[in-house]
């Protein structure tokens, strides 16, 4: 007991003094979205010890390069709040992605952002290839409670598809995209994070609990579950804030 207790404190201690920026992704003319800023200390492949990221908070597969060639999943859209004694705009964003975390040189995502304004709540849907901006889609709409599916897919190391479905409205959008920057293929991810704007992160929203179903990545011979990722954890301001799991076929995130 005494080794899992200093084991554990080690591991704060090395989430909070050791969060090393891996990347730094933009949008058009504002900055959005921050890369992985996990933990340093070595990976703990189990859903009990999970790491430690200041913005990442969800699972990710590792594998080889050349592995996954999609991700997706269904959530339902939740109704974010103002964290309890905060107040002005707070933000999350829910997205799945193809790199990003082990691959550092581009990452293939879509997803949908969450915001609460006082009584006032929005969601906006985006997509993004980076190091190319990040930009949002404009014809599709959301409300709470409505079933949001989300879906990447690489057709090769440098062009794919993104597309967000709303099951509830009967709505989608997709993009094909290419790029010069060439993905690993080697990661996938099923995200809440808590993205930049203007260079910074914004305030972090209480969405609630945000669970992936039916995720899922593809490869060259057909689909894995999540339930063999690691987890990573939003710790903030000597605090935890989000609490992750999995299962064969979900990855849940919940604000704590």
């Amino acid at each position: 007991m005494l080794v899992f207790t200093l084991f554990f404190q080690a591991l704060l201690a090395t989430s909070a003094f050791a969060l090393p920026s891996f990347k730094e992704r933009r949008e058009a003319r504002v900055a959005r979205r921050a890369g992985s800023l996990r933990s340093s200390h070595p990976k703990i492949t189990n859903e009990t010890h999970p790491e430690y990221s200041p913005n990442w908070a969800g699972a990710i597969l590792n594998a080889d390069a050349g592995t996954y060639k999609s991700v997706t999943a269904t959530f339902t859209v939740p109704t974010p709040q103002e964290p309890s004694g905060s107040s002005g705009t707070h933000s999350a964003a829910a997205w799945v992605g193809i790199d990003g975390d082990t691959c550092q040189s581009a990452i293939l995502q879509t997803g949908v952002d969450f915001t609460v304004d006082g009584t006032q709540v929005s969601y906006q849907a985006w997509y993004e290839w980076f190091p190319e901006a990040a930009y949002n889609f404009t014809d599709i709409n959301f409300s709470p409670g409505d079933s949001v599916t989300l879906t990447v897919t690489a057709s090769s190391t440098t062009s794919g598809t993104v597309v967000i479905t709303n099951n509830s409205k009967d709505q989608s959008v997709q993009r094909a995209l290419t790029s010069d920057s060439a993905l690993c293929q080697q990661d996938a991810e099923w995200i809440i994070e808590d993205f930049e704007e203007n260079g910074s992160q914004v305030p972090f929203a209480n969405f609630g609990t945000v669970t992936f179903t039916d995720a899922s990545a593809g490869t060259s011979t057909g689909s894995v579950g999540p339930s063999g990722a690691f987890l990573t954890d939003i710790y903030q301001d000597d605090q935890l804030v989000t609490s992750a799991s999995v299962s064969e076929s979900s990855v849940t995130v919940s604000y704590v």
